[in-house]
């Protein structure tokens, strides 16, 4: 069926966060006592701070004591800290634009907190651009990436057959999350993820930019 809406991943999609988000938890825990190395919580940024923080120490929760704490640190760090030095990726803003102009309904959903996500889409340089767009964070959903809710609430959101839709993301928990959904996704590279790890996508690109130059070709083409 001929695509009518695309479901946009923010952070390692739009804006080059991903790295900025492992430095954030790493900082973060090691505020609390906690050592995490860097290269241990690298490969699980896509996830919600409610997947991260057990995986990193068993038995913490972001709902309570430490884990609670922690979670909240790496919020404000990513805020007040690391928010300014974030670059978009490229091609993001032109990307969405065409998408924009060829008449796809755009929803965001994104594992960061709704007070992380303006900060994000400002970094991105998209922020104008979807102003009016409604997004689904981690505040709306049970659990986040790679569960399914997040998807599951932007589905919901933009009332759309759900086989008419496709996700953007860079990450491997979101395939997982969209296809729990039974969503496809289109999987870009500049989050950090290689192409063994995005096995399961539509397609694989670079990052907005090469998409944008296989548009046509690409799964957001598919609208007749």
């Amino acid at each position: 069926m001929a695509l009518q809406a695309v479901i946009l991943d923010v952070d390692g999609t739009l804006v080059l966060s991903n790295d900025a988000h492992a430095q954030a938890w790493v900082d973060a825990f090691a505020a609390f006592g906690y050592e995490v190395p860097f290269e241990k919580v690298r490969p699980l940024i896509g996830m919600g701070g409610d997947q991260v923080i057990p995986k990193m120490v068993p038995g913490l929760t972001d709902e309570e004591g430490d884990g609670k704490a922690i979670s909240s640190q790496r919020k404000e760090q990513i805020i007040n800290h690391y928010g300014s030095t974030l670059a978009p990726t490229k091609g993001a803003r032109e990307l969405i634009s065409q998408m924009q102009q060829a008449g796809l309904k755009l929803i965001i959903a994104s594992s960061a907190t709704s007070e992380e996500l303006q900060v994000l889409l400002k970094a991105a340089q998209v922020d104008d651009l979807l102003k009016d767009v409604e997004a689904t964070t981690s505040n709306d959903a049970q659990a986040s990436k790679p569960a399914p809710d997040i998807v599951e609430v932007a589905l919901n959101k933009i009332n759309i057959e759900r086989s008419q839709v496709v996700m953007l993301g860079d990450t491997p928990y979101d395939i997982e999350s969209a296809k729990g959904a039974e969503v496809g996704v289109i999987a870009l590279r500049c989050g950090g993820f290689d192409d063994t790890q995005l096995a399961g996508a539509l397609a694989i690109y670079d990052d907005p930019a090469d998409l944008l130059a296989h548009y046509e070709q690409s799964p957001l083409g598919n609208q007749r």
